[in-house]
Protein backbone atom coordinates (compact mmCIF):
# COMPACT_ATOMS: atom_id res chain seq x y z
CA UNK A 1 0.00 0.00 0.00
CA UNK A 2 3.28 2.03 -0.61
CA UNK A 3 0.73 4.16 -3.09
CA UNK A 4 -1.81 4.72 -0.28
CA UNK A 5 -3.93 8.45 -1.15
CA UNK A 6 -1.39 9.17 -4.24
CA UNK A 7 -4.01 9.94 -6.28
CA UNK A 8 -7.15 12.51 -6.77
CA UNK A 9 -10.60 12.12 -7.68
CA UNK A 10 -11.93 15.23 -9.26
CA UNK A 11 -15.60 15.76 -9.68
CA UNK A 12 -16.52 18.58 -12.11
CA UNK A 13 -19.72 19.74 -10.48
CA UNK A 14 -20.94 21.55 -13.66
CA UNK A 15 -21.19 18.36 -15.52
CA UNK A 16 -22.03 15.91 -12.88
CA UNK A 17 -25.87 14.88 -13.37
CA UNK A 18 -27.04 12.15 -10.79
CA UNK A 19 -30.23 12.88 -11.71
CA UNK A 20 -29.96 12.19 -15.47
CA UNK A 21 -27.76 9.22 -16.08
CA UNK A 22 -27.71 5.47 -14.78
CA UNK A 23 -25.07 5.91 -12.45
CA UNK A 24 -22.93 3.85 -14.69
CA UNK A 25 -19.66 5.12 -12.25
CA UNK A 26 -20.93 3.39 -9.13
CA UNK A 27 -22.27 0.08 -11.44
CA UNK A 28 -18.99 -0.55 -12.90
CA UNK A 29 -16.44 0.34 -10.44
CA UNK A 30 -14.91 -2.96 -9.09
CA UNK A 31 -14.16 -1.60 -5.81
CA UNK A 32 -18.04 -1.22 -5.54
CA UNK A 33 -18.70 -4.84 -6.72
CA UNK A 34 -16.37 -6.12 -4.07
CA UNK A 35 -18.46 -4.73 -1.44
CA UNK A 36 -16.31 -1.34 -0.50
CA UNK A 37 -18.17 2.10 -0.34
CA UNK A 38 -15.79 3.32 -3.25
CA UNK A 39 -18.03 5.19 -4.90
CA UNK A 40 -20.98 6.47 -3.36
CA UNK A 41 -24.32 8.12 -5.89
CA UNK A 42 -28.12 7.78 -5.74
CA UNK A 43 -30.45 9.39 -8.16
CA UNK A 44 -31.27 11.93 -5.32
CA UNK A 45 -27.95 13.04 -4.43
CA UNK A 46 -26.39 15.99 -5.91
CA UNK A 47 -23.28 14.73 -6.83
CA UNK A 48 -21.08 11.59 -6.77
CA UNK A 49 -18.17 11.07 -4.08
CA UNK A 50 -15.60 9.40 -4.55
CA UNK A 51 -13.41 7.87 -1.74
CA UNK A 52 -9.66 8.54 -2.58
CA UNK A 53 -8.72 6.24 -0.50
CA UNK A 54 -10.52 3.16 -1.41
CA UNK A 55 -9.68 4.25 -5.07
CA UNK A 56 -7.70 1.30 -7.02
CA UNK A 57 -7.38 4.36 -9.90
CA UNK A 58 -8.42 1.67 -12.64
CA UNK A 59 -9.93 4.57 -14.81
CA UNK A 60 -12.89 2.64 -15.81
CA UNK A 61 -15.64 5.39 -14.13
CA UNK A 62 -14.16 8.06 -16.29
CA UNK A 63 -14.69 6.24 -19.62
CA UNK A 64 -18.33 4.77 -18.51
CA UNK A 65 -19.31 8.73 -17.27
CA UNK A 66 -21.76 9.95 -19.89
CA UNK A 67 -20.94 13.37 -18.94
CA UNK A 68 -17.61 13.14 -19.02
CA UNK A 69 -17.46 14.71 -15.37
CA UNK A 70 -14.65 12.16 -13.39
CA UNK A 71 -11.43 12.55 -13.46
CA UNK A 72 -8.90 10.46 -11.50
CA UNK A 73 -5.54 11.97 -11.38
CA UNK A 74 -1.91 10.46 -10.01
CA UNK A 75 -0.24 12.47 -8.05
CA UNK A 76 3.81 12.81 -7.74
CA UNK A 77 3.67 10.32 -4.40
CA UNK A 78 5.74 12.78 -1.82
CA UNK A 79 2.99 15.82 -2.09
CA UNK A 80 0.54 14.03 0.26
CA UNK A 81 1.65 15.52 4.17
CA UNK A 82 2.08 19.11 2.01
CA UNK A 83 -1.49 20.12 1.38
CA UNK A 84 -2.11 23.69 2.13
CA UNK A 85 -5.88 23.94 1.25
CA UNK A 86 -8.67 21.62 -0.53
CA UNK A 87 -12.24 23.64 -0.91
CA UNK A 88 -14.25 20.54 -0.23
CA UNK A 89 -14.27 16.75 -1.14
CA UNK A 90 -13.28 15.49 -4.72
CA UNK A 91 -12.43 18.94 -5.54
CA UNK A 92 -9.22 21.30 -6.24
CA UNK A 93 -6.29 20.93 -3.74
CA UNK A 94 -3.16 23.14 -3.64
CA UNK A 95 0.10 22.17 -2.21
CA UNK A 96 2.65 23.95 -0.24
CA UNK A 97 2.63 28.02 -0.23
CA UNK A 98 4.89 30.80 -2.35
CA UNK A 99 7.51 32.18 0.42
CA UNK A 100 6.99 36.16 0.12
CA UNK A 101 10.01 38.24 1.95
CA UNK A 102 9.82 41.64 3.02
CA UNK A 103 11.08 44.46 0.84
CA UNK A 104 11.24 41.78 -2.64
CA UNK A 105 8.72 41.32 -5.57
CA UNK A 106 7.81 37.83 -5.43
CA UNK A 107 6.24 36.48 -9.19
CA UNK A 108 4.35 33.26 -9.73
CA UNK A 109 3.61 31.86 -12.59
CA UNK A 110 2.30 28.97 -13.60
CA UNK A 111 -0.68 28.02 -16.14
CA UNK A 112 -4.79 29.02 -15.38
CA UNK A 113 -6.77 27.37 -12.77
CA UNK A 114 -3.80 25.64 -10.89
CA UNK A 115 -4.03 27.93 -7.51
CA UNK A 116 -2.48 31.15 -7.97
CA UNK A 117 -5.41 33.07 -7.11
CA UNK A 118 -6.29 30.38 -4.35
CA UNK A 119 -2.54 31.38 -2.64
CA UNK A 120 -2.60 35.18 -3.47
CA UNK A 121 -6.11 34.63 -0.88
CA UNK A 122 -4.44 32.58 1.84
CA UNK A 123 -1.53 34.93 1.63
CA UNK A 124 -3.70 37.97 2.15
CA UNK A 125 -5.64 36.55 4.92
CA UNK A 126 -8.68 36.39 3.33
CA UNK A 127 -9.03 32.64 2.75
CA UNK A 128 -8.30 30.50 6.09
CA UNK A 129 -5.82 27.55 5.12
CA UNK A 130 -7.69 24.05 5.95
CA UNK A 131 -4.40 21.42 5.49
CA UNK A 132 -6.60 19.45 3.15
CA UNK A 133 -8.95 18.93 5.91
CA UNK A 134 -12.31 20.53 4.68
CA UNK A 135 -14.76 18.75 7.09
CA UNK A 136 -13.25 19.97 9.85
CA UNK A 137 -11.03 23.08 9.55
CA UNK A 138 -8.40 23.52 11.76
CA UNK A 139 -7.81 26.72 13.92
CA UNK A 140 -5.12 28.88 13.63
CA UNK A 141 -3.06 27.23 16.12
CA UNK A 142 -2.97 24.28 13.92
CA UNK A 143 -1.74 25.94 10.98
CA UNK A 144 0.73 27.98 12.72
CA UNK A 145 2.39 24.57 14.07
CA UNK A 146 1.92 23.07 10.80
CA UNK A 147 3.96 26.07 9.28
CA UNK A 148 6.57 25.85 12.31
CA UNK A 149 10.45 26.37 10.99
CA UNK A 150 9.51 28.07 7.88
CA UNK A 151 9.58 32.02 6.86
CA UNK A 152 5.69 31.30 6.51
CA UNK A 153 5.34 30.36 10.59
CA UNK A 154 6.61 34.67 10.64
CA UNK A 155 4.21 35.93 7.78
CA UNK A 156 1.39 34.48 9.04
CA UNK A 157 1.90 34.99 12.95
CA UNK A 158 2.45 38.67 12.11
CA UNK A 159 -1.04 38.45 9.90
CA UNK A 160 -2.59 37.70 13.03
CA UNK A 161 -1.06 39.79 15.54
CA UNK A 162 -0.02 43.24 13.94
CA UNK A 163 -2.79 43.38 11.56
CA UNK A 164 -0.79 43.46 8.27
CA UNK A 165 -3.35 45.08 5.74
CA UNK A 166 -3.32 43.25 2.61
CA UNK A 167 -5.15 45.03 -1.04
CA UNK A 168 -6.03 42.89 -3.79
CA UNK A 169 -5.73 44.07 -7.38
CA UNK A 170 -8.43 41.98 -9.11
CA UNK A 171 -7.83 40.11 -12.05
CA UNK A 172 -10.60 40.69 -14.22
CA UNK A 173 -10.37 44.64 -14.20
CA UNK A 174 -13.53 44.57 -16.38
CA UNK A 175 -15.80 43.66 -13.53
CA UNK A 176 -15.15 46.96 -12.01
CA UNK A 177 -17.37 49.51 -13.46
CA UNK A 178 -20.26 47.09 -12.17
CA UNK A 179 -19.20 47.59 -8.34
CA UNK A 180 -17.39 51.17 -8.24
CA UNK A 181 -19.34 54.08 -9.33
CA UNK A 182 -18.20 57.90 -9.54
CA UNK A 183 -15.79 59.83 -11.55
CA UNK A 184 -11.78 58.93 -11.45
CA UNK A 185 -10.25 61.65 -9.33
CA UNK A 186 -13.23 61.26 -6.83
CA UNK A 187 -12.17 57.49 -5.88
CA UNK A 188 -8.67 57.90 -6.12
CA UNK A 189 -8.65 61.15 -3.53
CA UNK A 190 -11.09 58.85 -1.30
CA UNK A 191 -9.03 56.19 -1.14
CA UNK A 192 -5.43 58.43 -1.17
CA UNK A 193 -3.76 57.58 2.59
CA UNK A 194 -0.30 58.43 1.80
CA UNK A 195 -0.65 61.31 -0.91
CA UNK A 196 0.94 60.54 -3.50
CA UNK A 197 -1.77 60.25 -5.60
CA UNK A 198 -0.21 62.76 -7.95
CA UNK A 199 3.01 61.06 -8.47
CA UNK A 200 1.33 57.85 -9.54
CA UNK A 201 -1.17 59.62 -11.65
CA UNK A 202 1.46 60.80 -13.48
CA UNK A 203 3.39 57.41 -13.67
CA UNK A 204 0.47 55.61 -14.90
CA UNK A 205 -1.00 58.54 -17.48
CA UNK A 206 -4.32 59.16 -15.55
CA UNK A 207 -3.83 62.75 -15.27
CA UNK A 208 -6.42 63.34 -18.54
CA UNK A 209 -8.81 60.77 -16.93
CA UNK A 210 -9.35 62.53 -13.59
CA UNK A 211 -12.79 63.86 -14.61
CA UNK A 212 -13.98 60.76 -16.48
CA UNK A 213 -16.43 58.31 -14.88
CA UNK A 214 -15.40 54.74 -14.10
CA UNK A 215 -18.14 53.13 -16.20
CA UNK A 216 -16.50 54.97 -19.37
CA UNK A 217 -13.02 53.95 -19.26
CA UNK A 218 -11.34 51.39 -21.54
CA UNK A 219 -10.15 48.23 -21.06
CA UNK A 220 -6.39 49.57 -20.36
CA UNK A 221 -7.42 52.77 -18.26
CA UNK A 222 -9.28 50.42 -16.08
CA UNK A 223 -6.25 48.12 -15.15
CA UNK A 224 -3.84 51.59 -15.11
CA UNK A 225 -6.95 53.40 -12.33
CA UNK A 226 -7.11 49.76 -10.74
CA UNK A 227 -3.07 49.65 -10.23
CA UNK A 228 -3.02 53.28 -9.39
CA UNK A 229 -5.69 52.67 -6.39
CA UNK A 230 -4.17 50.09 -5.05
CA UNK A 231 -0.67 52.30 -5.44
CA UNK A 232 -1.94 54.77 -3.41
CA UNK A 233 -3.43 53.24 -0.23
CA UNK A 234 -1.13 52.07 3.07
CA UNK A 235 -0.72 48.37 3.47
CA UNK A 236 1.61 46.08 4.37
CA UNK A 237 0.78 43.68 1.43
CA UNK A 238 0.61 44.22 -2.27
CA UNK A 239 -1.26 41.91 -4.28
CA UNK A 240 -1.12 42.45 -8.33
CA UNK A 241 -3.25 39.85 -10.47
CA UNK A 242 -2.39 40.21 -13.93
CA UNK A 243 -0.95 43.32 -13.87
CA UNK A 244 -0.51 44.07 -17.66
CA UNK A 245 -3.16 42.56 -19.48
CA UNK A 246 -4.83 45.35 -21.97
CA UNK A 247 -1.94 47.26 -21.55
CA UNK A 248 0.72 48.41 -24.20
CA UNK A 249 3.98 47.52 -23.66
CA UNK A 250 4.76 51.04 -22.85
CA UNK A 251 2.69 50.70 -20.12
CA UNK A 252 3.31 47.40 -19.36
CA UNK A 253 6.83 48.91 -18.74
CA UNK A 254 5.60 52.27 -16.54
CA UNK A 255 3.49 49.81 -14.46
CA UNK A 256 6.32 47.98 -13.67
CA UNK A 257 8.15 50.71 -12.49
CA UNK A 258 5.72 51.70 -10.37
CA UNK A 259 5.16 48.67 -8.82
CA UNK A 260 8.55 48.15 -7.90
CA UNK A 261 8.40 51.76 -6.70
CA UNK A 262 6.40 50.95 -3.47
CA UNK A 263 9.11 48.39 -2.52
CA UNK A 264 9.82 49.20 1.23
CA UNK A 265 12.29 47.22 3.39
CA UNK A 266 8.90 46.41 5.39
CA UNK A 267 6.72 45.26 2.69
CA UNK A 268 5.74 42.39 1.02
CA UNK A 269 4.67 42.45 -2.99
CA UNK A 270 3.52 39.76 -4.68
CA UNK A 271 2.68 39.62 -8.61
CA UNK A 272 0.88 36.67 -10.93
CA UNK A 273 1.53 37.86 -14.72
CA UNK A 274 1.41 35.99 -17.54
CA UNK A 275 3.74 38.30 -20.03
CA UNK A 276 7.47 36.42 -19.17
CA UNK A 277 9.40 39.38 -20.38
CA UNK A 278 7.10 42.12 -17.85
CA UNK A 279 7.36 39.28 -15.19
CA UNK A 280 11.26 39.03 -15.34
CA UNK A 281 11.73 42.84 -14.77
CA UNK A 282 9.26 42.60 -12.21
CA UNK A 283 10.38 40.28 -9.71
CA UNK A 284 13.03 39.75 -7.60
CA UNK A 285 12.63 35.83 -6.78
CA UNK A 286 9.88 33.70 -8.30
CA UNK A 287 7.56 30.61 -7.40
CA UNK A 288 6.25 28.14 -10.54
CA UNK A 289 3.24 26.51 -9.95
CA UNK A 290 2.74 23.17 -11.38
CA UNK A 291 -0.17 20.32 -11.49
CA UNK A 292 -2.94 19.75 -13.21
CA UNK A 293 -5.23 22.57 -13.94
CA UNK A 294 -8.50 22.58 -11.47
CA UNK A 295 -6.97 19.21 -9.94
CA UNK A 296 -4.17 19.61 -8.14
CA UNK A 297 -1.66 22.76 -7.84
CA UNK A 298 1.83 22.95 -6.57
CA UNK A 299 3.95 25.62 -5.49
CA UNK A 300 8.13 25.34 -5.92
CA UNK A 301 10.85 26.98 -3.61
CA UNK A 302 11.82 30.56 -4.62
CA UNK A 303 14.22 30.77 -7.45
CA UNK A 304 15.98 33.56 -8.62
CA UNK A 305 14.01 35.54 -11.50
CA UNK A 306 16.29 34.05 -14.68
CA UNK A 307 15.91 30.57 -13.07
CA UNK A 308 12.35 30.32 -12.23
CA UNK A 309 11.62 31.70 -15.56
CA UNK A 310 13.85 29.18 -17.38
CA UNK A 311 12.54 26.14 -14.87
CA UNK A 312 8.99 27.04 -15.97
CA UNK A 313 9.49 27.38 -19.90
CA UNK A 314 11.26 24.10 -19.49
CA UNK A 315 8.95 21.94 -17.90
CA UNK A 316 11.55 20.27 -15.32
CA UNK A 317 12.10 21.25 -11.36
CA UNK A 318 15.21 20.16 -10.96
CA UNK A 319 15.57 20.60 -6.91
CA UNK A 320 12.62 18.09 -6.76
CA UNK A 321 13.57 15.76 -9.76
CA UNK A 322 10.05 16.04 -11.18
CA UNK A 323 9.07 16.59 -15.04
CA UNK A 324 5.95 18.31 -14.97
CA UNK A 325 5.25 18.59 -18.78
CA UNK A 326 6.34 16.60 -21.79
CA UNK A 327 7.79 19.89 -24.29
CA UNK A 328 9.83 22.66 -23.22
CA UNK A 329 9.53 26.02 -24.92
CA UNK A 330 12.18 27.03 -26.54
CA UNK A 331 12.30 30.50 -28.91
CA UNK A 332 14.43 30.30 -32.12
CA UNK A 333 13.44 33.09 -33.65
CA UNK A 334 12.31 32.57 -37.42
CA UNK A 335 12.64 29.42 -37.15
CA UNK A 336 10.54 28.62 -40.34
CA UNK A 337 12.81 31.03 -42.34
CA UNK A 338 15.98 29.03 -42.01
CA UNK A 339 14.03 25.56 -41.73
CA UNK A 340 12.79 25.44 -45.21
CA UNK A 341 12.50 28.10 -48.35
CA UNK A 342 8.85 29.45 -47.95
CA UNK A 343 7.91 29.13 -51.79
CA UNK A 344 6.34 32.48 -51.85
CA UNK A 345 3.82 32.49 -54.54
CA UNK A 346 1.35 35.38 -54.34
CA UNK A 347 2.55 39.18 -53.84
CA UNK A 348 0.13 41.57 -52.41
CA UNK A 349 0.56 45.52 -51.99
CA UNK A 350 -1.11 48.26 -50.38
CA UNK A 351 -0.93 52.24 -51.46
CA UNK A 352 -0.11 54.87 -49.18
CA UNK A 353 -3.25 55.93 -47.75
CA UNK A 354 -4.71 58.38 -45.12
CA UNK A 355 -7.41 58.35 -42.29
CA UNK A 356 -9.15 60.64 -40.59
CA UNK A 357 -11.69 60.00 -37.47
CA UNK A 358 -12.75 63.02 -35.43
CA UNK A 359 -9.46 64.28 -34.64
CA UNK A 360 -7.22 61.26 -34.80
CA UNK A 361 -5.31 61.24 -38.32
CA UNK A 362 -3.56 57.84 -39.34
CA UNK A 363 -0.88 57.92 -42.43
CA UNK A 364 0.00 54.79 -43.86
CA UNK A 365 3.03 54.54 -46.17
CA UNK A 366 2.91 52.11 -48.86
CA UNK A 367 3.92 48.50 -48.51
CA UNK A 368 3.19 45.03 -49.65
CA UNK A 369 3.35 42.03 -48.25
CA UNK A 370 3.45 37.69 -49.37
CA UNK A 371 1.69 34.90 -48.25
CA UNK A 372 3.13 32.25 -45.51
CA UNK A 373 4.53 35.44 -44.11
CA UNK A 374 3.18 36.69 -40.62
CA UNK A 375 3.64 40.69 -40.19
CA UNK A 376 3.34 41.66 -36.46
CA UNK A 377 2.08 45.50 -35.85
CA UNK A 378 3.81 47.01 -33.23
CA UNK A 379 2.64 50.55 -31.04
CA UNK A 380 1.45 52.00 -28.07
CA UNK A 381 -2.93 51.81 -27.62
CA UNK A 382 -4.27 54.66 -29.43
CA UNK A 383 -1.85 54.33 -32.79
CA UNK A 384 -4.18 53.07 -35.07
CA UNK A 385 -3.43 49.62 -35.50
CA UNK A 386 -6.97 48.54 -35.04
CA UNK A 387 -8.08 50.78 -37.76
CA UNK A 388 -5.36 49.71 -40.30
CA UNK A 389 -6.41 45.85 -39.80
CA UNK A 390 -10.20 47.26 -40.42
CA UNK A 391 -8.99 49.94 -43.27
CA UNK A 392 -7.26 46.10 -45.01
CA UNK A 393 -10.49 44.21 -43.94
CA UNK A 394 -12.16 46.84 -46.03
CA UNK A 395 -14.92 47.71 -43.34
CA UNK A 396 -13.53 51.29 -43.14
CA UNK A 397 -12.56 53.26 -46.89
CA UNK A 398 -9.14 55.36 -46.64
CA UNK A 399 -9.90 59.01 -47.25
CA UNK A 400 -10.35 60.05 -50.63
CA UNK A 401 -9.95 56.73 -52.29
CA UNK A 402 -7.38 54.93 -52.49
CA UNK A 403 -7.80 51.01 -53.80
CA UNK A 404 -6.85 48.60 -51.26
CA UNK A 405 -6.85 45.23 -52.44
CA UNK A 406 -9.51 43.01 -52.75
CA UNK A 407 -8.93 40.23 -50.08
CA UNK A 408 -11.01 37.45 -48.39
CA UNK A 409 -10.22 38.21 -44.56
CA UNK A 410 -11.12 36.91 -41.65
CA UNK A 411 -11.19 38.96 -38.66
CA UNK A 412 -10.43 38.40 -34.68
CA UNK A 413 -11.39 41.27 -33.03
CA UNK A 414 -9.80 42.86 -29.85
CA UNK A 415 -12.82 42.03 -27.38
CA UNK A 416 -14.69 39.42 -27.78
CA UNK A 417 -18.43 39.45 -26.63
CA UNK A 418 -20.20 36.13 -26.68
CA UNK A 419 -23.69 37.23 -28.36
CA UNK A 420 -24.14 33.07 -29.76
CA UNK A 421 -26.68 30.85 -27.42
CA UNK A 422 -25.63 27.46 -27.76
CA UNK A 423 -23.25 24.65 -27.27
CA UNK A 424 -19.32 25.68 -28.54
CA UNK A 425 -19.79 22.80 -30.81
CA UNK A 426 -23.55 23.98 -32.09
CA UNK A 427 -21.02 27.54 -32.81
CA UNK A 428 -18.18 25.96 -34.43
CA UNK A 429 -20.71 23.44 -36.88
CA UNK A 430 -22.50 26.96 -37.80
CA UNK A 431 -19.56 29.08 -38.50
CA UNK A 432 -17.04 26.94 -39.85
CA UNK A 433 -18.19 23.43 -40.54
CA UNK A 434 -16.11 22.30 -43.21
CA UNK A 435 -12.72 23.49 -41.27
CA UNK A 436 -13.47 21.94 -37.97
CA UNK A 437 -14.14 17.97 -39.13
CA UNK A 438 -11.05 18.25 -41.29
CA UNK A 439 -7.95 15.76 -39.74
CA UNK A 440 -5.58 18.48 -40.80
CA UNK A 441 -7.63 21.15 -38.86
CA UNK A 442 -7.80 19.57 -36.41
CA UNK A 443 -4.39 18.53 -35.37
CA UNK A 444 -3.13 21.60 -36.49
CA UNK A 445 -5.68 24.03 -34.23
CA UNK A 446 -8.27 22.25 -32.34
CA UNK A 447 -6.22 19.95 -30.54
CA UNK A 448 -3.49 22.12 -29.46
CA UNK A 449 -5.77 24.75 -28.57
CA UNK A 450 -8.06 22.18 -26.33
CA UNK A 451 -11.08 22.85 -27.78
CA UNK A 452 -12.17 18.93 -27.05
CA UNK A 453 -12.28 19.60 -23.57
CA UNK A 454 -15.09 23.07 -23.73
CA UNK A 455 -16.85 21.77 -26.76
CA UNK A 456 -20.10 20.90 -24.93
CA UNK A 457 -20.06 23.89 -22.67
CA UNK A 458 -22.36 27.10 -23.15
CA UNK A 459 -20.88 30.08 -25.22
CA UNK A 460 -22.15 32.14 -22.68
CA UNK A 461 -20.64 30.56 -19.47
CA UNK A 462 -16.76 30.41 -21.06
CA UNK A 463 -14.06 32.22 -19.02
CA UNK A 464 -12.16 34.96 -20.91
CA UNK A 465 -9.32 32.27 -21.77
CA UNK A 466 -11.65 29.81 -23.12
CA UNK A 467 -13.78 32.43 -25.24
CA UNK A 468 -10.25 33.74 -26.37
CA UNK A 469 -9.43 30.02 -27.77
CA UNK A 470 -12.84 29.72 -29.29
CA UNK A 471 -12.68 32.83 -30.91
CA UNK A 472 -8.68 32.19 -32.35
CA UNK A 473 -9.80 28.61 -34.13
CA UNK A 474 -12.94 30.64 -35.92
CA UNK A 475 -10.72 33.00 -37.42
CA UNK A 476 -8.21 30.45 -38.22
CA UNK A 477 -11.02 27.77 -39.07
CA UNK A 478 -12.35 30.66 -41.69
CA UNK A 479 -11.18 30.21 -44.99
CA UNK A 480 -9.62 33.39 -46.23
CA UNK A 481 -6.13 35.36 -47.70
CA UNK A 482 -5.71 37.05 -44.65
CA UNK A 483 -5.85 36.32 -41.10
CA UNK A 484 -6.44 39.87 -38.95
CA UNK A 485 -5.68 38.90 -35.19
CA UNK A 486 -6.21 41.22 -32.64
CA UNK A 487 -4.46 40.79 -29.31
CA UNK A 488 -4.39 36.98 -29.49
CA UNK A 489 -2.77 36.69 -25.64
CA UNK A 490 -5.01 38.54 -23.59
CA UNK A 491 -6.60 35.88 -21.38
CA UNK A 492 -4.17 33.15 -22.12
CA UNK A 493 -2.01 32.12 -19.68
CA UNK A 494 2.16 32.14 -20.52
CA UNK A 495 1.74 28.25 -21.57
CA UNK A 496 -1.11 29.05 -23.78
CA UNK A 497 -0.04 31.88 -25.31
CA UNK A 498 2.87 30.13 -26.57
CA UNK A 499 0.70 27.30 -27.55
CA UNK A 500 -1.02 29.81 -29.39
CA UNK A 501 2.00 31.42 -31.35
CA UNK A 502 2.99 28.04 -32.06
CA UNK A 503 -0.72 27.17 -33.56
CA UNK A 504 -0.90 30.47 -35.56
CA UNK A 505 2.58 30.16 -36.91
CA UNK A 506 1.96 26.63 -38.36
CA UNK A 507 -1.21 26.91 -39.52
CA UNK A 508 -0.20 30.15 -41.42
CA UNK A 509 2.57 28.61 -43.01
CA UNK A 510 0.80 25.28 -43.66
CA UNK A 511 -1.81 26.99 -45.47
CA UNK A 512 0.17 29.19 -47.36
CA UNK A 513 -1.57 32.53 -45.85
CA UNK A 514 -1.22 36.00 -44.86
CA UNK A 515 -1.54 37.34 -41.27
CA UNK A 516 -1.58 40.47 -39.58
CA UNK A 517 -1.27 40.42 -35.69
CA UNK A 518 -1.64 43.20 -33.14
CA UNK A 519 0.17 41.59 -30.17
CA UNK A 520 1.90 43.65 -26.95
CA UNK A 521 3.52 40.23 -25.40
CA UNK A 522 6.93 40.98 -26.25
CA UNK A 523 7.69 37.29 -26.29
CA UNK A 524 4.73 36.55 -28.33
CA UNK A 525 5.54 39.34 -30.56
CA UNK A 526 9.21 38.44 -31.69
CA UNK A 527 8.23 34.54 -31.88
CA UNK A 528 5.03 35.35 -34.55
CA UNK A 529 6.81 38.43 -36.53
CA UNK A 530 8.48 37.11 -39.99
CA UNK A 531 8.10 41.01 -40.64
CA UNK A 532 7.15 44.23 -38.83
CA UNK A 533 5.16 47.56 -38.62
CA UNK A 534 5.85 49.97 -36.70
CA UNK A 535 3.39 52.65 -35.56
CA UNK A 536 4.73 56.07 -33.97
CA UNK A 537 3.74 59.46 -33.68
CA UNK A 538 1.03 61.11 -31.14
CA UNK A 539 -1.38 58.32 -29.80
CA UNK A 540 -5.19 59.30 -30.21
CA UNK A 541 -3.38 62.91 -32.49
CA UNK A 542 -1.63 62.13 -34.93
CA UNK A 543 0.61 58.15 -36.35
CA UNK A 544 2.38 56.93 -38.68
CA UNK A 545 2.56 53.47 -39.87
CA UNK A 546 5.34 52.68 -41.41
CA UNK A 547 6.71 50.30 -44.08
CA UNK A 548 7.07 46.95 -43.20
CA UNK A 549 10.50 45.96 -42.11
CA UNK A 550 12.27 43.04 -41.07
CA UNK A 551 12.02 41.68 -37.40
CA UNK A 552 15.63 43.28 -36.42
CA UNK A 553 15.25 46.46 -38.12
CA UNK A 554 11.84 46.90 -36.80
CA UNK A 555 12.23 45.58 -33.50
CA UNK A 556 15.00 48.02 -33.01
CA UNK A 557 13.30 50.89 -34.58
CA UNK A 558 10.43 50.55 -31.74
CA UNK A 559 12.39 49.82 -29.07
CA UNK A 560 14.10 53.08 -29.82
CA UNK A 561 11.10 54.61 -29.92
CA UNK A 562 10.36 52.93 -25.87
CA UNK A 563 13.91 53.41 -24.67
CA UNK A 564 14.04 49.60 -23.71
CA UNK A 565 16.95 47.42 -24.53
CA UNK A 566 16.40 43.52 -25.06
CA UNK A 567 18.80 40.73 -23.84
CA UNK A 568 18.65 37.15 -25.02
CA UNK A 569 18.97 34.20 -22.32
CA UNK A 570 21.60 32.15 -23.53
CA UNK A 571 19.73 28.68 -22.68
CA UNK A 572 16.51 29.12 -24.34
CA UNK A 573 16.88 32.34 -26.37
CA UNK A 574 13.91 34.24 -24.86
CA UNK A 575 13.77 37.99 -24.53
CA UNK A 576 14.78 39.64 -21.34
CA UNK A 577 14.32 43.49 -20.93
CA UNK A 578 17.75 45.07 -19.25
CA UNK A 579 17.15 47.25 -16.16
CA UNK A 580 17.42 50.42 -17.24
CA UNK A 581 20.59 52.02 -16.79
CA UNK A 582 22.66 48.77 -16.52
CA UNK A 583 26.10 48.09 -18.17
CA UNK A 584 24.28 46.07 -20.93
CA UNK A 585 21.37 48.83 -21.33
CA UNK A 586 24.05 51.58 -21.37
CA UNK A 587 26.52 49.48 -24.34
CA UNK A 588 23.54 48.71 -26.36
CA UNK A 589 21.57 52.05 -26.27
CA UNK A 590 25.98 53.74 -27.76
CA UNK A 591 25.88 51.41 -29.83
CA UNK A 592 22.25 51.33 -31.57
CA UNK A 593 21.65 47.78 -31.03
CA UNK A 594 18.23 47.95 -28.66
CA UNK A 595 17.24 44.19 -29.99
CA UNK A 596 19.59 41.50 -29.76
CA UNK A 597 20.14 38.00 -32.01
CA UNK A 598 22.94 36.30 -31.81
CA UNK A 599 22.78 33.01 -32.59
Amino acid sequence: MADKNTRIAIVNHDKCKPKKCRQECKKSCPVVRMGKLCIEVTPQSKIVFISESLCIGCGICIKKCPFSALSIVNLPSNLEKETTHRYCANSFKLHRLPIPRPGEVLGLVGTNGIGKSTALKILAGKQKPNLGKYDNPPDWQEILTYFRGSELQNYFTKILEDDLRAIVKPQYVDQIPKTVKGSVGAILTRKDDTGTQDIICQHLDLTHLRERNVENLSGGELQRFACAVVCIQRADIFMFDEPSSYLDVKQRLKAAITIRSLITPDRYIIVVEHDLSVLDYLSDFICCLYGVPSAYGVVTMPFSVREGINIFLDGYVPTENLRFRETSLVFKVAETANEEEVKRLRHYQYPEMKKTMGEFILEIKEGEFTDSEIVVMLGENGTGKTTFIRMLAGSLKPDGGGDVPLLNVSFKPQTISPKFKGTVRALLHDKIRDAYTHPQFITDVMKPMQIESIIDQEVQNLSGGELQRVALTLCLGKPADVYLIDEPSAYLDSEQRLMAARVIKRYILHAKKTAFVVEHDFIMATYLADRVIVFDGIPSRHTMANTPQSLLAGMNRFLALLEITFRRDPKNFRPRINKLHSIKDTEQKKSGNYFFLED
